[in-house]
């Protein structure tokens, strides 16, 4: 589960902070700018996390009809048809394109593959079926959780971009004043930084 903890230092803790996205008009653009992409990092990352786990979920499910059906071909031979079958489906979720690389992918793929304990999903074939039970039990759970909480960080990412262009659509703010502070931001080629 996914956890927010209250006053907590990590991104997470911060974006879903109950004061975030509170009072938006009175925070200068700048600060609406940094607290949007720090929640759109969030979102991403929160997106990776939920297809690793939906890419075990659907290992487990395919090592489980493989079993039902009494199917010879191992589920590592068939590895890239059941992964591309889930990208290739119909979306599901709120998803959006996200320019964004997630951030902490390494401690996001070690956090899904700890949901199980030692169910080594390379070789599901040797687990139980009670094992892989428990196993789809934990991913959907943990899932579930991930949504939620990418669902709530979402809703931090609409509320910025809403106040964002709402000063844009009332003049408020202006794209060239944009234009200048990326500029600033941005060392010019051949510049140092």
């Amino acid at each position: 589960m996914i956890e927010v903890r209250p006053g907590g230092r990590r991104r997470i803790d911060r974006v879903l902070a109950d004061d975030y996205a509170r009072d938006l008009g009175g925070l200068p653009m700048s600060t609406l700018r940094e607290r949007r992409n720090e929640a759109a990092q969030e979102e991403t990352d929160l997106s990776y996390l939920r297809r690793l786990l939906h890419a075990r979920i659907d290992i487990v499910k395919a090592e489980q009809q493989r079993r039902a059906s009494g199917g010879q071909t191992r589920v590592v031979d068939q590895l890239t048809a059941i992964l591309a079958d889930n990208a290739l489906g119909p979306a599901t979720g709120s998803g959006r394109y996200q320019k964004l690389e997630p951030s902490r992918a390494g401690e996001y793929r070690r956090s899904a593959e700890a949901l199980v304990g030692d169910a080594d999903l390379s070789d599901v074939t040797s687990l139980s079926d009670g094992r892989l039970s428990e196993a789809l039990a934990s991913y959907r759970e943990q899932e579930k959780s991930v949504s939620q909480r990418r669902r709530e960080v979402q809703a931090v990412v609409d509320a910025f971009n809403a106040e964002i262009a709402r000063r844009y659509a009332q003049g408020a703010a202006s794209v060239d004043e944009l234009l200048d502070s990326e500029r600033r931001q941005s060392p010019v080629d051949g510049e140092p930084d």
